[in-house]
């Protein structure tokens, strides 16, 4: 949460010549509802079965198109997503900052942030992701680096670097 996972990714979609899709964003069209109202009203299982189908279903769509996607900060936590993901054979990138610094980012947009609860549970909770994401993705730091300096890494370590390709 917080770490730069829509802007960098919209970032080095633009920098690719590729398109950007965001998970959260496509369930919310979806739904006709933002992440923090399925929270509220459904539930953290029922928006992780969305989030599980949703993947299922964008993961089938990308054979037809050089894509960036931005999954929400849980997805990879839950094992179904992970098999899903490995499955693909696709790279997945773990942005990330000091907790301090992901806190702060975080703070203007605590309303719309359902796991958002207070600091300690912020620190706990990105502990848990922290570890669960530095199994099997590559990591990126972001502090103190802009948007598009880590979308520039990105592509440096994916071996993309100077590619601008169209679909």
């Amino acid at each position: 949460m917080g770490a730069g996972k829509t802007s960098v990714g919209q970032a080095l979609a633009k920098a690719l010549g590729w398109r950007f899709l965001d998970l959260d964003a496509r369930i919310e069209a979806r739904t006709g509802r933002c992440v923090a109202d399925i929270f509220a009203q459904d539930g953290e299982g029922s928006f992780r079965k969305m989030e599980h189908n949703e993947l299922r279903s964008l993961l089938g769509e990308l054979d037809t198109a050089n894509t960036v996607v931005s999954l929400g900060g849980g997805a990879w936590m839950q094992s179904a997503n992970t098999a899903l993901l490995r499955s693909a054979s696709l790279p997945v990138l773990f942005l990330d900052a000091p907790v301090e610094e992901l806190w702060q980012r975080c703070l203007p947009e605590q309303k719309a942030r359902p796991l958002l609860q207070g600091e300690e549970a912020f620190r706990e909770l990105y502990a848990a992701r922290r570890k669960a994401y530095a199994e099997g993705t590559l990591l990126v730091e972001t502090q103190g680096r802009s948007i598009d300096e880590v979308a520039s890494q990105i592509q440096l370590l994916l071996g993309l670097a100077g590619t601008n390709a169209t679909t």
